[in-house]
């Protein structure tokens, strides 16, 4: 069945023929469209902001096309190198840190918002440490960026296409300035694997321009109790694609007492429920995005919508159905639709004890709730008894032995599950990571 589109699609689809922009491109080689342009199809400010390659609408992907601002009413569109992968696997020691001891307004559990991790962050010295000096938090918020010329790579011809901004809004989550650096941070509540970087490239531009201290652009995210600092330099300041990742720092304020004994004691003492056939199998390979979605809802305190779940988080449509499915699989989402209304989700009753605990207790309600499904329950049995991973193949055969609808499905189905079974297993493993 194919996935119906997104309004972004719809919207953008229609721009795209009435303005002829795929002939202006090949023409001239990017297209300036105008906010007022934009906003007779749909608002402008839901259909600009991309900040993962993943979030662009699927004509933009079909054609290898990005888009970027000019002006506070303008934009470019082009076959532009706009985003930077970050690294798929980091092999950084976390490092422990403490948030100051009369601090009562700000809890480890509770640490799902931008805002929140990154004055956690600050008070709890990671900043500090990651730039080896002291730091005051100085900058926050919307700016102007000013004036400015520069090149960016087109991925077509691979010559620098020149972009002039002339007053462009930025914003900056956090700007922090020691005695020789002003450090300008860009935070994300969730596991990615690319970011835009014009949210690190105008403001650097813009303070670069403003002061003498050195300007150093980081890229935080939160993610599983782990805040992942990535250091960056702009090695050619009128390149937008000259961006080098200088150095990654892990911390943690909530240290995890969690150890394999304590697993395997779960594993042995966890009663097997069985699965609810009106219920698919999970297709959500990374625990830790599912605890990321748990958190935003947490976060929001309220049903949201597939679209709203998908518009705030770094997921394509069919990505939300996969987790949001997952979540409701271990009983920590719920479902609900009134009369005439589209499909909302909330987190469960459940969903809110386990996600409003300290973190240690959260992963081991969620371990928990992992293994009283079978096939994950005895996956990870023999995991441990091989102590080795399980390929595919033997996780597949355990599928086969029961009666869950995974179990009589194609070959190719059961595979494909296979690979959420081992990353969630593989989640389960890392729990008891050692602290610095």
């Amino acid at each position: 069945m194919t996935a119906s589109k997104s309004k972004n699609d719809q919207a953008w689809e229609v721009i795209f023929e009435e303005e002829q922009i795929l002939k202006v491109i090949a023409r001239q080689g990017f297209f300036e469209i105008s906010s007022t342009r934009i906003n007779q199809q749909r608002e402008a400010r839901l259909m600009t902001k991309f900040d993962h390659a993943v979030k662009l609408p699927q004509i933009f992907k079909d054609n290898g096309l990005t888009i970027q601002p000019i002006s506070r009413g303008n934009y470019i569109i082009g076959a532009f190198e706009s985003y930077f992968e970050l690294p798929k696997k980091s092999t950084e020691e976390v490092a422990y840190r403490e948030l100051p001891p009369n601090i009562e307004t700000l809890e480890p559990s509770n640490i799902y918002s931008e805002s929140s991790a990154i004055i956690c962050a600050f008070l709890s010295g990671m900043i500090d440490d990651l730039l080896g000096e002291t730091t005051n938090f100085t900058v926050l918020g919307r700016m102007s960026t000013g004036t400015f010329d520069y090149k960016i790579r087109n991925l077509q011809t691979g010559l620098f296409h020149d972009i002039k901004v002339t007053n462009s809004q930025c914003e900056i989550d956090g700007g922090f300035e020691g005695e020789s650096q002003f450090a300008i941070i860009e935070a994300k509540s969730e596991t990615i694997e690319d970011f835009i970087v014009r949210q690190l490239y105008y403001p650097y531009r813009l303070w670069n321009s403003k002061i003498e201290k050195e300007v150093v652009p980081i890229f935080l995210t939160i993610s599983n109790d782990i805040f992942t600092f990535y250091r960056f330099c702009f090695s050619e300041e009128d390149s937008y694609n000259s961006l080098e990742l200088v150095s990654e720092h892990r911390y943690c304020i909530s240290k995890s007492d969690i150890e394999m004994s304590d697993i395997r004691d779960i594993l042995a003492e966890t009663e097997i429920v069985p699965d609810d056939d009106n219920i698919p199998f999970p297709q959500a390979d990374s625990f830790p995005r599912i605890i990321d979605l748990l958190g935003r809802l947490y976060n929001a305190n309220e049903f949201l919508s597939k679209d709203e779940i998908t518009l705030i988080y770094a997921f394509e449509e069919r990505q939300t159905h996969y987790y949001v499915t997952a979540a409701i699989y271990l009983g920590l989402v719920t479902r609900e639709q009134k009369a005439k209304q589209e499909v909302r989700y909330s987190l469960s009753q459940h969903g809110y004890f386990v996600m409003s605990q300290h973190p240690q207790k959260r992963n081991i309600e969620l371990l928990k709730c992992i293994l009283q499904h079978r096939i994950f329950n005895e996956s990870l049995a023999a995991w441990l008894e091989k102590a080795e991973s399980l390929s595919k193949d033997e996780i597949v055969s355990i599928m086969g032995k029961g009666k869950e609808k995974i179990a009589v499905g194609s070959d190719t189905t059961r595979r494909r599950r296979a690979s959420s079974v081992r990353g969630w297993i593989e989640w389960i493993l890392e729990l008891p990571m050692a602290m610095v």
